[in-house]
C-alpha cells in the first residue's frame, strides 16, 4: 500500500540558455539540481529539478518532433506551472530578490491558499503557494 501518491506528472520547459535557467530556477526559486545532462556543445540535453516531491525537466531549446517553443518564440505563454511551497511570503522574497518579475502579488486566495506569481528570466510563468491537493480533504 503506498501511503502518499505517486507522482506520474512532469512539466518539461525549454529554454534558450538552459544552462542559466538552471542555476537561477536554483537561486530564484530554491530548485534542487537532480539530473543535468549536458551536449558537447555546452547545451542542455535534458535536467531535472527538484522541488519538494515535486520535479520539473527542462532542456535547451531546439527543433525537434515534439515543436516546443520557447516563450519568446511562441510570442505568448500558453502554460504555466503551479509550485506547492510551506513558506510563501519567505519563498516570493527570495524570488524577487533574484530579479523574477512578479506578475501576481502575494494574494489570499478565496479556497485558503496564499499566493503569488513570477516570469522567469526567459519568460515562462510560475505560480507559487500554499495550496496542495494531497493534502486537501
Amino acid at each position: 500500500m503506498v501511503d502518499r501518491p505517486v507522482l506520474g506528472v512532469f512539466p518539461v520547459l525549454r529554454y534558450k540558455d538552459a544552462a542559466a535557467a538552471i542555476e537561477w530556477l536554483q537561486s530564484a526559486f530554491g530548485f534542487g539540481k537532480h539530473l543535468v545532462i549536458a551536449n558537447d556543445d555546452g547545451t542542455i540535453a535534458h535536467a531535472e529539478l527538484k522541488s519538494g516531491a515535486g520535479l520539473v525537466m527542462l532542456a535547451s531549446a531546439r527543433s525537434d518532433i515534439f515543436g516546443t517553443k520557447t516563450p519568446s518564440e511562441a510570442m505568448g505563454v500558453t502554460q504555466f506551472i503551479y509550485v506547492s511551497v510551506d513558506q510563501v511570503d519567505l519563498h516570493h522574497d527570495r524570488a524577487k530578490a533574484a530579479g523574477a518579475e512578479i506578475i501576481m502579488k502575494l494574494t489570499n486566495m478565496d479556497y485558503g491558499s496564499r499566493e503569488y506569481a513570477a516570469r522567469d528570466l526567459e519568460g515562462n510563468v510560475w505560480s507559487f503557494g500554499t495550496y496542495n491537493p494531497f493534502e486537501s480533504t
